[in-house]
């Protein structure tokens, strides 16, 4: 809803030749008052005036529109449609020139909308470019394999990787003009970026590995020398680890606060 000048009485909130300037305040909107809180000492105080809500005009009773009840606007419900085009971006602005609440006195104002990009669950933005993030069994990144995309207008896009073409972890390859429509070209597109994530298997059966072994490029040999110390490895959390050191931290800050010595307090006769 919005606030538009009544046409009924043209935004004057009454007949013509029935407003008038506010008796109490003199047609300034604002009521003074003043207090003398000891001999020579005189607080003054100063308010919107009550009896014309700080307008500095008034309207007799018999006077005001039926209307919009001498308030010289009028509440009306408006569907706006917007329009968003292709390219568009999040934090992209669409301004609908005075479509905004009207005031006696002044100019309408605009109506802006914002757009706020809802993420995707498959495809992330980045400027004209699209992202995908794509899993691969270690089977298919050593032997190659054959993936469908689906695209966000609907299409299936078959991308292939040869026998013997390994695709590395992390890997980034893209397919041109399958991204984003650029903003006020949208028959230029930019990338779709596939970025691959190679999937290990967590353990493998021992009568299989010398098979591996005669498959794949040989070890790099490592001559060890007679005092190294053999040690375990253990597997470690990134995120574990950051809240670990995150609850020391505050334990740590705790003791000290509570360890601290009290503030000497000024002494009071």
């Amino acid at each position: 809803r919005k606030t538009l000048l009544d046409e009924k009485c043209e935004g004057r909130g009454g007949k013509k030749g029935s407003v008038q300037n506010c008796p109490t305040c003199g047609g300034n909107g604002v009521h003074i008052q003043v207090q003398q809180f000891t001999p020579g000492v005189i607080h003054q105080i100063q308010t919107v005036c009550p009896e014309c809500k700080g307008e500095g005009e008034r309207i007799k009773p018999q006077d005001r529109c039926k209307v919009c009840t001498g308030n010289k606007v009028v509440r009306e419900k408006k569907i706006l449609e917007v329009q968003v085009d292709k390219g568009m971006t999040d934090g992209q602005k669409i301004a609908f020139s005075g479509e905004g609440n009207h005031e006696p006195g002044l100019e309408p104002g605009d109506i802006i909308i914002v757009l706020e990009e809802k993420e995707h669950p498959v495809f992330k933005r980045s400027g004209s470019d699209l992202i995908l993030l794509m899993d691969l069994q270690l089977v298919e990144a050593l032997c190659g394999f054959q993936k469908v995309i689906h695209t966000l207008d609907g299409r299936d896009l078959v991308i292939t990787a040869i026998p013997g073409e390994v695709t590395r972890h992390k890997e980034l390859k893209c397919i041109l003009g399958e991204g984003m429509p650029q903003y006020k070209n949208p028959f230029e597109k930019g990338r779709l970026i596939i970025q691959f994530s190679v999937i290990f298997p967590t353990t493998l059966p021992p009568e299989i590995i010398p098979r591996l072994e005669a498959c794949l490029p040989p070890r790099t040999e490592q001559i060890i020398p007679d005092n190294a110390e053999e040690v375990t490895m253990f597997e470690m959390n990134p995120e574990e680890e950051a809240r670990k050191r995150s609850s020391q931290f505050r334990n740590v800050y705790d003791e000290d606060e509570q360890g601290a010595p009290s503030r000497v307090q000024c002494a009071t006769h």
